[in-house]
């Protein structure tokens, strides 16, 4: 009985039951792509530096284990030191930088010998290694993104480049260049931002971390795992915080629209609040209908929002490739229980209202 009733006060006001969904399903779109953007991001770099195959990560002290952001103090020199060492198979020095140039994308420059022995090799799916100066490689996904092809001229630090070649994704960076090349565009000759150390047996990486710990006292030197466990948005200075921010607009969106649904619905509802009272229905029967009803909008909300983010996570990836947006049960469902206590708490008021409506007046109401 109550159930039909909520259901033909929805239907009878097909605009405001549509505008409430809709308020719902944005604030789970807002909080799942959100989330689902910084967590991805953060963990797609994290996979990509691990695709190099690297065991040992080698960085300066005290820099961030975000990519591209350490600057190059690390002299390329002492690459042979750590080579010299029993149980390391290859090293490989690695400068970065981050370039703003259409999108933030992170530049590895690289010597091509020691990053393949390091990571096995590029795959290439268009064109050949690079061989002069002013020849650069990118991944395929960057290449999908900016429509490239090799042999291309790529305007890239204020300079044109030649690419040599397509790659498969998932080493590192989005686009490689002769590290001499980069050192050079950075003003830091003989520099590099960081070290790829492979072992020669897996199960010698913690041996060779003790050794190469007690050879650099002054560098900070990680395992692949260690290194792993660090990429969480929580380990982003600033990142939680806009996150929350983030969510809290969007809870606001959600709960300011549920109370005035519900609190217009009240009112247009006083009498029939009236005749339900005028029978015998108790305070907490008609605060029941309501929180059903605001129920009911939500649960309508939050499938529309799942199914909404599954849908523009599929265009975005479409319109920008290199934009990875990772939507996980987990948040899924905590936007939805956040989403149906913001939808409660904002029909709290209404609720409360009509329950306390004195029902001679509330039959009188026009």
């Amino acid at each position: 009985m109550v159930n039909r009733m909520i259901l033909a006060n929805l239907a009878a006001r097909p605009v405001r039951t549509v505008l409430s969904v809709t308020a719902v399903a944005v604030e789970m779109v807002l909080i799942i792509l959100v989330v689902g953007l910084t967590h991805g991001m953060v963990q797609e770099s994290g996979q990509r530096t691990a695709g190099v195959g690297a065991e040992i990560l080698v960085q300066p002290q005290g820099s961030s284990f975000l990519m591209g952001l350490s600057g190059t103090p690390l002299p390329v020199a002492l690459a042979d030191r750590i080579a010299e060492v029993a149980g390391v198979k290859a090293v490989a020095p690695v400068a970065t930088h981050v370039s703003s140039d259409g999108g933030v994308t992170v530049i590895y420059g690289i010597d091509p010998e020691r990053f393949d022995a390091v990571s096995g090799g590029f795959r290439f799916l268009e064109g050949r290694r690079m061989e002069a100066a002013d020849e650069i490689l990118v991944d395929d996904i960057h290449a999908r993104a900016r429509n490239l092809h090799a042999g291309q001229t790529v305007e890239m630090l204020n300079e044109s480049f030649r690419l040599a070649g397509i790659v498969e994704h998932g080493k590192g960076a989005r686009i490689f260049m002769r590290i001499e090349t980069l050192q050079e565009r950075l003003g830091a000759p003989g520099k590099a931002s960081m070290f790829f150390v492979k072992v020669t047996e897996l199960a010698q990486t913690g041996r060779v971390l003790g050794e190469l710990r007690s050879l650099l006292p002054n560098y900070q030197l990680r395992d692949m795992q260690e290194f792993l466990s660090l990429m969480t948005a929580s380990n982003i200075p600033g990142l939680n915080n806009f996150i929350t921010v983030m969510i809290a607009l969007a809870v606001s969106i959600g709960l300011l629209v549920i109370f005035i649904t519900m609190y217009s619905t009240i009112v247009e509802r006083t009498r029939e609040i009236g005749i339900l009272k005028s029978i015998g229905a108790s305070n907490r029967y008609i605060v029941g209908i309501v929180l059903r009803e605001t129920a009911f909008l939500t649960v309508l909300g939050i499938g529309a929002g799942i199914g909404l983010s599954f849908l523009l996570r599929r265009l975005t990836l479409v319109v920008f490739p290199t934009l990875p947006i990772l939507i996980t049960p987990g948040w899924m469902l905590r936007a939805g229980l956040i989403a149906l206590a913001a939808s409660f708490l904002g029909s709290f008021y209404p609720a409360f209202r009509a329950s306390k409506l004195d029902a001679i007046q509330a039959i009188a109401y026009e």
